[in-house]
């Protein structure tokens, strides 16, 4: 086991790297003569393909996040995780039939504009701030602080800073190319995360059918897993008792069993991929079809990534478990890595570029969509009204270099305290926060015509103090009575209401106090869409996709339910 890069290892990362910067240099020179163009830099012309809005979409979405951040959690809880991941391939049916054709039919080219125009001006710009700082100081600099942390440890662990820098400076030089750039380049990673994350998997489990005598047979290293590891393979977390641990009651307060399916997870996943710019902005340049069947080909790729990001942390349990596996380098985070240290050399530069690409990609596509947000939503409404295609692309530009600087700082020594909770762990949570009261927004102004501006903005508001109330406050009033007895002792000396069941309540009471402040309003909104059925119908190719997405998911709940 060699835990340190070698010469293959770097020639195969400086192989990629030439080969995605090459590529991207491409694109770009073809669309040098849309340089100074506003729609060309942030939506690429609406000329992207199905596959390269699919492969955009994923690469964007699979970072370090779910590399290291589910990996992780694959070690702590096992198949569980992989349901952010499934649910997710169902939301993204659910976007592309419902969502999708209602931003296309009314032009919709930001999700500020989505609000300004079915809501009110205040609306569009409290979430605008809302979403720039979550972009920045939650999303951006996670992902850049869990990349570095997972590289340094293959590197040597005396680079965090070095690589922290030319991670960032990678992604700036794709994205200051715009979204077109953005999203081929992403085809590529995308290509390279899966072949990657492939090879990772099936060398976790050929070594852990080696260490357990089984030989070196992934199948067999896969049965081990299930015979060593059976908790590990529920997807069903069990409610605590009188007589459980204390680790298996932080399982639960992390994934709370069929509680996270009544309300936590549709939030996360239907928020994420319908009511957020960083996603939908691949598709809205598109036309329907397009955009449907790029969406539908992302929620097929879903149902894979499970294998990539998830079955090595199970695999690193086991291996762990039975004094195989060194001590864990930075707690359940550091699974992942400690992975990579068993592929021989080449194999391991393989899997550092798949796992740069994921990291590079999210991060070009997060600082694009920083940039659209600012330039589109705020600065030409607020700041320079009159400016030209030439000067939004330089602000956007600006806006970029501005974002990625920004999280570099907040990530230099760890500031938001990322490390400490689990880094997927502390993404879902913290954006969860506000999740609620968005997704009750967007989905009552997407499908109720009475939903007033003054409820929205209650909505956004309250959506996000239920949750400050629900997370932080309540646990500590009321101990384990709260709320039917759902919050737990967290191991630190209080009280914790698992984050998807205060989602949960978040939602119900926000969607409540907004249908009530609408019904108080006019019955008539000369702002609702307008809504007829032909823009949700589907062709039977569609269909068909679909159904086999649906049927997969079934039989792998069936499987490890």
């Amino acid at each position: 086991m060699n835990q340190n890069l070698a010469f293959a290892d770097y020639a195969v990362f400086i192989i990629y790297f030439i080969v995605v910067s090459t590529y991207g240099y491409t694109i770009y020179r073809k669309r040098e003569k849309n340089e100074h163009d506003a729609k060309a830099y942030f939506l690429a012309e609406g000329t992207l393909t199905w596959w390269a809005i699919g492969a955009s979409l994923i690469a964007s979405n699979i970072s370090a996040e779910q590399f290291i951040g589910m990996s992780g959690e694959g070690f702590f809880l096992g198949i569980a995780v992989a349901a952010y991941e499934w649910i997710a391939a169902i939301a993204l049916i659910i976007v592309a039939v419902w969502f999708i054709p209602v931003y296309l039919k009314n032009k919709i080219y930001t999700m500020p504009q989505f609000l300004k125009t079915r809501y009110n001006e205040s609306t569009a710009l409290i979430m605008a701030v809302f979403w720039l700082f979550l972009y920045v100081f939650v999303n951006l600099t996670s992902i850049l602080y869990l990349g570095a942390v997972a590289i340094n440890g293959l590197a040597g662990g005396e680079y965090l800073h070095a690589i922290m820098i030319g991670l960032a400076l990678f992604a700036l030089l794709i994205s200051l190319g715009g979204m077109k750039v953005v999203a081929y380049t992403d085809v590529i990673q995308v290509a390279v995360l899966i072949i990657g994350g492939l090879v990772t998997s099936y060398i976790a489990l050929t070594t852990v059918g080696h260490y357990f005598g089984f030989g070196e047979n992934a199948i067999a290293g896969f049965k081990v897993l299930m015979e060593k590891a059976p908790e590990h393979f529920k997807m069903i977390i069990p409610r605590p008792t009188a007589a459980s641990s204390q680790l298996e009651i932080n399982k639960y307060l992390t994934f709370p069993g069929m509680m996270s399916y009544l309300a936590g997870i549709w939030i996360i996943n239907l928020n994420y991929w319908g009511c957020n710019q960083y996603i939908t902005q691949r598709a809205l340049g598109a036309d329907l079809q397009t955009a449907r069947t790029g969406i539908l080909f992302a929620g097929m790729l879903k149902l894979l990534m499970p294998l990539i990001v998830m079955l090595p942390g199970i695999a690193a349990f086991v291996l762990h478990e039975n004094g195989h596996l060194p001590q864990l380098v930075g707690g359940k985070d550091g699974a992942y890595s400690a992975m990579l240290t068993f592929l021989p050399t080449g194999l391991k530069g393989l899997s550092v570029a798949a796992l740069t690409a994921a990291i590079v990609a999210s991060l070009a596509g997060k600082v694009n969509s920083i940039s659209t947000i600012y330039t589109l939503d705020v600065h030409k409404k607020y700041i320079q009204k009159e400016a030209t295609d030439r000067a939004q692309v330089n602000i956007g530009r600006y806006a970029v270099f501005a974002a990625m600087l920004l999280a570099v700082l907040f990530t230099w020594n760890d500031v938001l305290g990322i490390g400490g909770v689990g880094g997927f762990t502390y993404i879902q949570k913290y954006t969860g926060f506000i999740s609620p009261g968005v997704f009750a927004m967007f989905f009552l102004g997407m499908f109720w015509k009475r939903t007033t501006g003054t409820a929205a903005i209650v909505g956004v508001i309250s959506g996000f103090l239920l949750s400050v109330l629900f997370n932080e406050f309540a646990p500590a009033l009321f101990g384990n009575e709260t709320l039917l007895y759902t919050a737990f002792a967290n191991g630190k000396g209080g009280f914790e209401i698992p984050f998807h069941i205060c989602m949960g309540l978040s939602f119900v009471f926000t969607m409540l106090l907004m249908i009530a402040i609408s019904f108080a309003g006019p019955k008539v909104n000369p702002k609702a869409f307008e809504l007829d059925t032909e823009m949700f119908k589907v062709k039977p190719q569609t269909t068909v996709l679909i159904v086999i997405t649906l049927l997969i998911i079934f039989a792998l709940y069936v499987k490890f339910w």
